[in-house]
């Protein structure tokens, strides 16, 4: 799979085989890759060599977007025939027939918005088309695709030397044999017209102190894999950032992510150059809605087509045709998904610690919210925080606080926030990280940015309602955000030893019998060392519908740590559970701590976790990892003269040892097997090395440094 990080997130990929069909142990070619532009930079070609111990068959071709190629990874296509159609979009279909019963005229019309003289020739846009060359020294297979609207195109040309190897093209499966034996080698070559990305470079991404410490590392040549690793983060922090936005991930996520944006830039503030927000927060504002609402994920080129279909084929299906005309006009139009919440309050967060930061000139603070309507489309966003946040405001019942949306059967809510799987928030509505850090966090911000904007001479319009009372009534929001920092009541749990000892038990029994008989054993350990007797207090990861709190203990207290000093009390309020050892808290050592723990809650969330483990006790998230760790190390930075700092540099230490034993620590999330009574940590599926979240890395190596005497 080739990923074109580009404007339009597209990818080209391909199945390679040996002769017993079997996936071809395939290395890379000794020669470099190189990477040509042509007629001004609108086409952009990648050229590298692949190497197969033997002949090969190759097929499966997928040419667009890397969200339809994640699809197919994710229904396991690669595993189909190779003539197969490698993964038919039913939206492009159905939208082929629906103009195809079109009257003659106005299916003119239609067929010509996409460029196309007829039916058939708009269904042929859905398969790439494969031709073959023969010249006296080399061979080449050409593997062309257009876009669906026909504005882009995508080329792959696999070729070879006509001397030492022998191709077939049949349909579109292609053989290479070398009649001589011996490897096979061959050139691939994807070539693009799609816009490119404005990339940032590390002097542009990390400061002044950042560069020293790199340089530093650099220069221990005793520790050679240290500065391995560190280089490797900040190549791969080049790579997701570019002037327009921070990708979330490659290659799976090579798209705008509001929340990831957010989070890294809170992790990432004590080494990015001061003006590196300016692109998460342009970015976001860019995005917004209408009403003020934070954009979560982008949805372009290819997959923008794919959805823009499905509103085609809705408005065609209601008998609206001159809507529908319009959507296919604009079938390539960007696509922005607003259904996540966390990401509406954090947008103020970042926005606030930009403004308030003095190395950033204010002349370039005026300037940069004066361009794209940005200070207008600001105030958007603070007016429908403030809006969200009113109802608790005016009345703080459990009720009142910030919801999420309803699943769409009605039976349910959506994971709106950042654990966004089915099982997330172990089906509640009211999620702790929303209502108890960056509701109130957000509040306060609205305050900072508009003494912030007033320092500027910037006297923005702001529209009627709450917004405009905390403007004119500073006291107003004092006590809206006072209201909203009691929040945290709703959430708290407190489990007496018996009722934690009694709860564990049952949890554990509950298990299959090889990963029950490895829990029991470090129940036992901790009961020995009298784990199990204390008190346990934390906060719930979310309540019910009621308002009730879903009794699972969760790593999303230690965000906290990130947004303001506590004091060494309250940051082990915070962190003592996460600690624990897990079944009864978070922490597993060799592994780190998981990242939530339904001993605690019924047997249906145990179910509900166990079928979708993606935020369950399985499993470890590096976002979670490097949150406690950069959040640890400010609040022992911020320590008063005198505060005894080992109990809290003992939290940081643990949690460093138990991730670095896991072997896993550079992934963006893993997971464990138990093998013969022992827990084996285990990539977790889905994970990639290169994603935002889990280079935040970075930020943690700089702090752990400062640590070090």
């Amino acid at each position: 799979m080739n990923l074109w990080a580009d404007a339009l997130d597209e990818s080209v990929g391909f199945t390679v085989r040996d002769s017993g069909g079997k996936p071809a142990e395939v290395a890379w070619g000794t020669a470099r890759a190189e990477v040509t532009e042509s007629l001004a930079g609108r086409i952009r070609s990648l050229t590298y060599g692949l190497e197969a111990p033997a002949s090969v068959t190759i097929g499966l071709f997928l040419l667009g977007s890397m969200r339809v190629e994640r699809d197919l990874q994710y229904a396991r296509r690669d595993t189909l025939p190779l003539d197969a159609a490698a993964f038919p979009q039913h939206e492009l279909t159905e939208l082929i027939d629906r103009i195809g019963r079109l009257p003659p005229t106005e299916r003119a019309r239609h067929l010509a918005v996409l460029g196309a003289k007829t039916v058939d020739g708009l269904r042929a846009r859905l398969r790439p088309e494969v031709a073959m060359d023969r010249g006296d020294t080399t061979w080449a297979v050409r593997v062309e695709e257009p876009s669906f609207d026909g504005k882009h195109h995508l080329r792959l040309e696999i070729s070879g030397d006509s001397r030492e190897t022998a191709p077939a093209l049949t349909g579109s499966v292609v053989t290479i044999r070398r009649p001589a034996g011996g490897p096979v080698r061959i050139s691939v070559r994807v070539t693009t017209d799609a816009p490119a990305l404005v990339p940032l470079s590390r002097t542009e991404i990390f400061n002044d102190e950042f560069r020293r410490f790199y340089e530093t590392v650099r220069s221990d040549t005793g520790h050679a894999e240290r500065f391995r690793r560190l280089e490797r983060e900040v190549r791969g922090m080049e790579l997701l950032c570019s002037g327009e936005k921070l990708m979330a991930g490659l290659p799976n996520f090579a798209t705008y992510f509001g929340r990831d944006m957010f989070m890294t830039a809170l992790l990432m503030q004590p080494v990015w150059a001061p003006e590196m927000p300016e692109h998460v927060i342009a970015s976001a504002l860019a995005k917004l809605a209408p009403d003020g609402d934070v954009s979560h994920e982008e949805a372009l080129g290819g997959q923008a087509i794919r959805e823009n279909a499905a509103e085609y084929n809705r408005l065609m299906a209601a008998g609206k045709l001159m809507q529908a005309r319009t959507v296919l006009a604009r079938l390539d139009a960007t696509r922005e998904n607003y259904i996540m919440i966390d990401d509406d309050f954090q947008l103020p967060v970042v926005v606030a610690r930009y403004l308030s930061d003095q190395r950033v000139p204010a002349d370039r603070k005026r300037r940069f919210l004066g361009e794209e309507h940005r200070l207008a489309r600001l105030v958007a966003n603070l007016d429908y925080v403030a809006r969200l946040a009113a109802p608790y405001a005016h009345d703080p019942g459990a009720t009142k606080l910030v919801s999420f949306p309803r699943a769409p059967d009605g039976r349910g809510w959506i994971s709106a926030s950042w654990r966004d799987s089915h099982a997330g928030y172990g089906g509640g509505r009211f999620a702790m990280d929303v209502n108890v850090l960056w509701v109130p966090h957000a509040l306060e911000s609205i305050g900072t940015i508009l003494d912030a904007l007033s320092q500027l001479g910037l006297k923005p319009a702001i529209p009627k309602g709450p917004l405009a009372t905390f403007a004119k009534d500073r006291a107003a929001l004092a006590r809206a955000v006072a209201t909203w920092k009691g929040a945290e009541r709703h959430f708290q749990v407190t489990l007496a030893g018996g009722a934690v000892a009694e709860r564990v038990s049952k949890r554990v029994n509950w298990l299959p019998q090889p990963e029950r008989d490895y829990w029991e054993g470090v129940r036992g350990g901790a009961r020995a060392q009298g784990a199990g007797k204390d008190t346990l207090r934390f906060l719930a990861l979310s309540l019910d519908a009621a308002g009730r709190p879903i009794p699972i203990v969760n790593t999303d207290p230690a965000m906290a740590l990130l947004l303001d000093p506590l004091g060494r009390d309250r940051t082990l309020e915070l962190v003592r559970p996460i600690m624990r050892p897990y079944p009864i808290g978070l922490f597993v050592d060799g592994l780190g701590p998981v990242a939530s723990n339904d001993a605690y809650a019924g047997p249906d969330v145990w179910q509900t976790f166990r079928r979708d483990p993606y935020h369950s006790p399985t499993v470890v998230w590096g976002r979670d990892v490097n949150v406690l760790l950069a959040g640890l190390a400010l609040q022992i930075a911020a320590l008063p003269s005198g505060a005894d700092p080992a109990p809290l540099a003992d939290a940081l230490q643990r949690t460093v040892t138990a991730v670095d034993r896991s072997g896993l620590r550079h992934a963006e999330l893993w997971s464990y097997r138990i093998d013969n009574g022992r827990l084996v940590p285990t990539r977790y599926g889905t994970s990639s090395d290169v994603q935002l979240w889990s280079l935040t890395d970075l930020a943690v190596q700089y702090l752990l440094n400062r640590q070090t005497p």
